[in-house]
């Protein structure tokens, strides 16, 4: 299926972005990627008047560190993320999630600042920003203003971002010593998207007790969340497997889950507690340096 006419807007700076989206935002749809929108327009299921490309904005595509901080520009793709020898370094969780992510052609042209402005409840990035404690940059004519990555899901498909506001830059902190991550996922089969999606991070201290303990899950419910119950269940204890067993069970505690023709309710929370137990092993065995 055609999309709907609409009219192409190639803005090549921020601001000239920010400037056109203040005077349209109920009109325009933000095209970076193009791997979420371009199937909706298809589909029929928007119609916007414009459809503002902001796929050429150079300043948008550097990943560079600052401040003490990974700065990752919104237009990134999912490939540069996969192969950044920064991030490697520094941020191995954000590697290997979007190793996980669709396929060779949805990671050589999805973005970062996409995905997570899409806010679908299947993504993947979103629960390894949760655990990163990202702070996501929103820009507009008026400024820049800062969203905790907790505060940035609003529900399904709705991110805090403003209608003239464009997400610019997403900011993480680099991962301490003794200090282990891991994402792991049950994948729907067509798609690549998450039915389960777990990122956690351990800290452990000089006695290899639990200092610290994110735990982030996506796919489970509308918007993805923090396992605050499993996260208070491991710290201060040794990550033996009965202790993540035992922790890993509260994943969807208080949890309505999703239920669609992938998984039943019941199945997703069932999801979530094996997922999050492996991923917390996985991560607990890197923070040992295993």
């Amino acid at each position: 299926m055609f999309p709907e006419n609409f009219e192409y807007v190639l803005p090549a700076t921020v601001a000239e972005a920010t400037k056109f989206l203040n005077q349209h935002s109920d009109e325009a749809k933000i095209l970076a990627g193009g791997q979420s929108l371009i199937p909706i327009l298809k589909l029929r299921l928007a119609a916007p008047q414009f459809v503002v490309d902001i796929g050429r904005i150079g300043e948008l595509k550097a990943i560079r560190e600052r401040d003490g901080n990974i700065e990752i520009g919104s237009l990134v793709r999912h490939v540069d993320i996969e192969q950044s020898p920064l991030l490697a370094l520094h941020c191995p969780l954000l590697c290997e999630t979007a190793a996980e992510i669709g396929d060779v052609q949805v990671r050589n042209r999805g973005t970062l600042g996409g995905s997570l402005a899409h806010a679908d409840p299947a993504g993947d990035f979103p629960a390894a920003i949760l655990v990163l404690g990202a702070i996501l940059t929103a820009t507009s004519v008026s400024g820049s203003r800062d969203i905790a990555a907790e505060d940035f899901f609003v529900e399904m498909l709705t991110s805090a971002l403003r209608p003239n506001e464009i997400l610019t830059s997403i900011r993480i902190p680099k991962i301490g010593p003794r200090t282990g991550t891991a994402y792991v996922k049950m994948h729907q089969q067509a798609s690549g998207f998450a039915i389960v999606g777990v990122a956690s991070l351990l800290t452990l201290d000089e006695r290899g007790l639990i200092s610290n303990a994110h735990v982030g899950i996506t796919g489970v419910d509308a918007v993805p969340y923090r396992a605050r119950k499993v996260e208070d269940r491991l710290r201060r204890n040794e990550p033996t497997p009965p202790v993540i067993a035992a922790a890993a069970a509260l994943a969807a505690d208080g949890i309505e889950p999703l239920a669609d023709i992938h998984a039943s309710a019941d199945y997703r929370r069932h999801l979530a507690a094996v997922f999050t137990r492996r991923s917390l092993e996985r991560a607990a065995q890197r923070a040992a340096g295993k």
